[in-house]
């Protein structure tokens, strides 16, 4: 009696045991992230604007067959991230609107905040290990602040395309605007795109010279000429002046100019030329 009873205590025990580690092994499965392997692209937009100016460019490359699997980031002003929608574990060459709640933001170390935790977030829900991004406007200090924080970091995703739009990497010529980002008077620019005069911001970027890993981003550069050398709110060397900043360490770097009433700096990311430019650098082999 005693042996059936230890062998039926046994047994019991046995298949407590079992149980626990399938409830485990379903619990673990059920929480598993999904892991993406195409390299993600994150479209960051201008001031005072929002994730809707990112859809035609979103919207181009869908209609291109490049993908199909867009979802959205909403980053609050204290920078606390929200992911709309979700990426399939086959998603291919999936694409983030970034959505900036505070959208005028000036203080420009914020916005390298702003999309460190917007990549982090993707990082931890997705496994990335690669990004390319796309700027308009303020959207490209977002990337140049990303590479500040983290150009020599190996545990973040590793940028390998970059595109520019419309940059106003040296400044801005607004009336009122902090000296710390607006144009310097009289500023041109040398060979290597290196300004004669440099405002506060700027200084602070040229420290993406030593950051940027070396011959592994690929650089576009995309401005707008309307006939005086500008897009009607950002000076062309302004734009321009980006090539001192990343040139020398890129594995290229290219700039594109287009002309028009289209080239108009709020047009421009709605260019079907420019999308044409935009989809074959980054996703076409």
């Amino acid at each position: 009696m005693k042996k059936r009873r230890f062998i039926f205590m046994l047994l019991l025990g046995i298949s407590l045991i079992l149980s626990a580690c399938s409830k485990d092994s379903q619990n673990s499965q059920g929480n598993k992230k999904t892991i993406i392997t195409s390299t993600p692209t994150l479209f960051f937009h201008g001031g005072g604007s929002s994730y809707h100016a990112e859809e035609h460019m979103v919207n181009a490359a869908e209609k291109a067959g490049v993908t199909k699997d867009v979802i959205r980031a909403d980053v609050s002003d204290n920078g606390k991230v929200t992911l709309i929608g979700s990426w399939p574990k086959n998603a291919k060459n999936p694409i983030c609107e970034v959505n900036y709640e505070n959208n005028r933001q000036l203080d420009f170390n914020k916005h390298g905040v702003y999309a460190t935790n917007v990549v982090k977030a993707l990082q931890n829900r997705y496994g990335i290990k690669k990004i390319n991004m796309v700027g308009h406007s303020l959207g490209n200090i977002s990337i140049i602040y990303y590479m500040l924080k983290n150009g020599n970091n190996k545990k973040m995703p590793q940028l390998q395309k970059q595109v520019d739009i419309a940059g106003h990497f040296a400044g801005l010529d607004f009336k009122d605007l902090p000296s710390a980002i607006k144009m310097p008077v009289g500023m041109k620019l040398n060979a290597q795109g290196k300004p004669n005069k440099m405002n506060a911001t700027y200084k602070q970027m040229t420290g993406v010279r030593k950051t940027y890993p070396k011959d592994q981003v690929r650089v576009l550069n995309i401005i707008g000429d309307i006939g005086n050398h500008s897009d009607g709110r950002v000076e062309n060397i302004s734009s321009e002046s980006l090539k001192y900043l990343v040139a020398d360490r890129a594995r290229s770097y290219r700039l594109v100019k287009f002309t028009g009433k289209n080239a108009q700096h709020s047009k421009l990311h709605e260019n079907i030329q420019v999308d044409k430019v935009l989809i074959k650098f980054l996703w076409d082999k």
